[in-house]
C-alpha cells in the first residue's frame, strides 16, 4: 500500500457540498435558463410550464434537504441571523470579511431569498395558467418575478465572485467538486 504524503505547507481540501447540493444547482441552473429563454415564446409554452413544474420540485427537494442533508446543506448551518448578516456585509468593503467553510452569510441570505423567489415565480406562473378572473394579473407577476430572478442571479454570480477573489479560493470548482480548501 502506497502512502500519499502532502508537504507540510500543502493546502488541504475538504468535502464541503454533497452530491445532491451540486446536482440541483446546475439542474436549476440549466431548468431556470431554458424555463427564461422560453418564456416568451408560444410555441414553447408547453416547455416553459414543464419546466416550472422541474423548477418547483427542485426547490421543494432542496428545502427537504435543507433540513435532513448533510452539514453544509442545512439551512440551520447557513441561514444567517440579521445581526451576523450585517456584521458581514460591513466588513466586506473593508475587505475584511471572514471566510466561511460553507456559506457566508450573505450566501446563506440569498439561497433563502432565491428559493423563496423561485417558488413565487413558479407559483405565479401556475395561477397565471389556471386563467380565471385574476389569470393576466398573476401572468405579468409572474413575468415582474422571473425578471428579478434575473437580477437576483447576477448579484449571485457577483458575490460569489467577489467572495473566490477575497479569499483566494474558486467557488465555482468548490460546487463543481464538492471541495473547497480546509479551514485557515
Amino acid at each position: 500500500m502506497v502512502k500519499i504524503v502532502q508537504p507540510v505547507n500543502a493546502p488541504r481540501d475538504v468535502r464541503v457540498w454533497d452530491v445532491f447540493v451540486r446536482l440541483f444547482h446546475w439542474s436549476l441552473v440549466l431548468a431556470f435558463a431554458a424555463a427564461w429563454l422560453t418564456g416568451d415564446a408560444d410555441r414553447w409554452a408547453s416547455t416553459h410550464e414543464r419546466l416550472g413544474y422541474v423548477i418547483a420540485s427542485l426547490v421543494g427537494l432542496r428545502v427537504l434537504w435543507g433540513f435532513i442533508g448533510t452539514r453544509h446543506a442545512r439551512f440551520a448551518d447557513f441561514v444567517p441571523t440579521a445581526s451576523r448578516l450585517r456584521s458581514y456585509l460591513a466588513a466586506l468593503p473593508r475587505g475584511k470579511a471572514p471566510r466561511y467553510l460553507g456559506h457566508n452569510p450573505a450566501g446563506g441570505a440569498m439561497i433563502v431569498v432565491l428559493l423563496a423567489g423561485l417558488l413565487l415565480t413558479a407559483g405565479t406562473g401556475w395561477l397565471g395558467v389556471q386563467g380565471g378572473s385574476f389569470g393576466h394579473f398573476f401572468k405579468e407577476l409572474h413575468e415582474g418575478l422571473a425578471n428579478g430572478m434575473i437580477a437576483l442571479v447576477a448579484l449571485h454570480v457577483a458575490g460569489v465572485a467577489l467572495s473566490s477573489l477575497l479569499h483566494r479560493e474558486n467557488l465555482v470548482r468548490a460546487m463543481i467538486t464538492g471541495r473547497k480548501r480546509a479551514e485557515d
